[in-house]
């Protein structure tokens, strides 16, 4: 079996042929055939934007190994699965690291038997839940001191101080840099008026920006539908419902841009969060795994 390591000088993500190309072919089969996106969006503005800098790729016999900051994403395409390539590329990433951290987005029983192969533990779960937008929305009343407008250019420090503040404790989103948000912002499907922000209507009354909801649509999917991007609420307004508030203020934009369905990722253990979103009308669709730890030597 023949896999190699690709040269980051090799590696061009626009490219119509070379390894670039080929890793977008395989994704997009095992895409098309888990009805899951292979690739999830932080991997891709990865090799958008940086290409391999700061990351190895292994290629051959269909299928992919890419490991950024210890972050592995592994793909075969569908028509050469069972033949032992997500082994050998395994294989090859155990011998560059000696812990990973994995995203199976179909929860797969093969990434699962892969990674109890090389005794990685089952870390997290992220229930994916969707809302039909033929739902009525519940009336929701802003409070009278808050106002909820639109994103502008001079909120971008505060939304990071807000974001950093609502997730310290989060793995990936709390983490969002400066470069990370133009990065968004550069993407196709970035308008500015589907992210909302709430902020004190005494300008002197509290932070610049309390909360926001950061909403994305997809387009380019077969049937086009909406997403909860990002709800964040400063913590000194826990308990206000603000959070509530500005998720109907996004929901009611989604609603009017003839979508057919809202979706949205949250925690598996976080049940407050679900038993708020369940209320909305949101049903559980799917539940995506991570794997985290040590890859233990292998018999």
């Amino acid at each position: 079996m023949s896999i190699t390591e690709v040269r980051a000088d090799d590696f061009v993500w626009e490219a119509h042929s070379g390894p670039a190309a080929e890793v977008r072919r395989i994704a997009q089969a095992a895409t098309k055939h888990e009805g899951v996106s292979t690739l999830n969006e932080q991997a891709v503005l990865g090799l958008r934007h940086r290409g391999l800098d700061d990351a190895r790729l292994w290629l051959g016999n269909d299928g992919f190994a890419l490991l950024r900051d210890g972050v592995l994403d592994l793909a075969v395409h569908p028509d050469s699965r069972r033949m032992g390539v997500a082994s050998a590329l395994a294989a090859r990433v155990a011998q560059a690291t000696s812990h990973v951290e994995a995203w199976s987005h179909s929860d797969h029983p093969g990434a699962a038997a892969l990674a109890r192969a090389y005794g990685v533990p089952r870390e997290r779960e992220l229930i994916v839940m969707r809302r039909p937008t033929s739902l009525a929305l519940h009336e929701v009343v802003v409070p009278d001191d808050i106002v909820i407008r639109t994103f502008r250019p001079e909120d971008e420090a505060a939304l990071l101080d807000v974001n950093a503040a609502a997730f310290a404790h989060h793995p990936e989103q709390g983490a969002l840099s400066a470069d990370d948000l133009h990065e968004r912002m550069a993407a196709d499907w970035w308008d500015p008026a589907g992210l909302f922000v709430a902020t004190p209507r005494d300008p002197e009354a509290g932070p610049a920006l309390l909360g926001f909801h950061w909403t994305k649509v997809h387009r380019d999917a077969a049937e086009p539908y909406g997403e909860v991007y990002v709800v964040a609420v400063n913590p000194r307004m826990a308990g206000r419902g603000l959070g509530t508030v500005l998720t109907h203020a996004g929901l009611a934009y989604l609603s009017g841009l003839g979508l057919g369905s809202v979706l949205l990722y949250v925690d598996g253990d976080n049940a407050p969060a679900i038993a708020v979103y369940t209320k909305q009308g949101f049903g559980v669709e799917r539940t995506e795994a991570q794997y985290v730890g040590a890859l233990a030597p292998r018999s």
